[in-house]
């Protein structure tokens, strides 16, 4: 099945015109202008608390809200968790007492964040949740998320894999962080889909934590495995763990993409590059460049207004077919 290159469904203006009813990290300060006279637009306060920086994905998200927040004047303050929810928590406890205006923020992991947006509902400052969920008793605690259908992705991931293996495979999957949104949600949806194939199985399944450097040693374990011998192909969560992945495929003297069918997803360029030279066969879209949806919401809520509760984005599925023609547009 051939999905268009769709990018972020659809302004994030026009969902809200629909829908408006009235190791500690450090946390940066950006300096920006002093507020303008009574009756002008006031700049708002944004605190952002990022997961860390574990792949290009990640990356391009960063820089994407970094320039997004310069573009429009927004005082930014932005922490690098380094991948720990600890970190989040502190930073979002700073954030809650310098008084912002609006906290965003992709949390690590699903559970462990009650307290802290309690927290942060009592103090009157709305939450924004990018890129990831988080599994909370009280959705009021959130007023909107803003993301990718992980599930979705999934079920892409297995639907395009299971058309170019005739539905019979012996797969080898690279989870993502265990606990997280993506994680969860990508295996789920892979796992669903894949119930329309008895002919394709997971025999081995373990997390490279999204990273490049874990994939690699993760995927030359399987490989070195009793169940290595028969794989023929990978599902990894994202496109570092399964450039990794390629690395230990190489060394192992198999060829990746032919010997072994290799899906990920994320869609960053370096997905692109491994296609165009034939080592990764397909990649599903999930669009890190969520800075100006992020800000629109922002400043909405920071003006007082209701925007919807879940913005989906809406990516594409691309394989080696097409990645020639569009590794130039590509910018992440």
């Amino acid at each position: 099945m051939m999905y268009r290159n769709l990018r972020i469904a659809l302004p994030l203006a026009a969902l809200l015109a629909a829908a408006l009813t009235g190791c500690a990290p450090s946390v940066e300060k950006k300096t920006t202008a002093a507020p303008t006279a009574d009756g002008a637009k006031k700049k708002i306060v944004v605190g952002f608390a990022q997961v860390g920086a574990e792949s290009g994905w990640r990356t391009a998200n960063t820089q994407s809200i970094r320039s997004e927040a310069e573009k429009r004047g927004i005082d930014l303050r932005f922490a690098d968790a380094q991948q720990k929810q600890e970190n989040q928590i502190k930073a979002i406890r700073t954030f809650i007492a310098q008084g912002v205006d609006v906290i965003m923020f992709s949390p690590v992991v699903e559970p462990g964040w009650e307290p802290v947006l309690q927290e942060a509902k009592k103090a009157g400052i709305p939450v924004i949740l990018a890129d990831r969920a988080v599994k909370v008793s009280d959705e009021s605690l959130y007023v909107t998320f803003i993301g990718s259908d992980f599930v979705e992705e999934g079920r892409r991931a297995a639907e395009w894999m299971a058309k170019k293996m005739n539905g019979k495979a012996v797969i080898a999957e690279l989870q993502g962080t265990p606990g997280s949104a993506p994680a969860i949600d990508r295996k789920r949806g892979f796992e669903e889909e894949m119930k329309k194939y008895p002919g394709m199985k997971i025999v081995i399944s373990q997390t490279g934590d999204f990273t490049r450097a874990k994939g690699k040693e993760v995927m030359e374990a399987f490989l070195k495995s009793p169940e290595g011998a028969g794989i023929n192909a990978l599902y990894a969560h994202n496109d570092d763990m399964a450039l990794g992945a390629i690395q230990a495929i190489e060394a192992a003297g198999k060829k990746p993409g032919t010997d072994i069918t290799i899906v990920s997803v994320d869609g960053v360029k370096g997905a692109f590059e491994a296609m165009v030279v034939g080592k990764l066969n397909c990649t599903v879209e999930c669009n890190p460049l969520l800075g100006p949806t992020l800000f629109d919401a922002a400043e909405a809520v920071a003006a007082g207004k209701t925007v919807p509760k879940r913005i989906v984005t809406k990516e594409g599925v691309y394989d080696q077919t097409q990645a020639k023609g569009l590794i130039a547009d590509r910018k992440y």
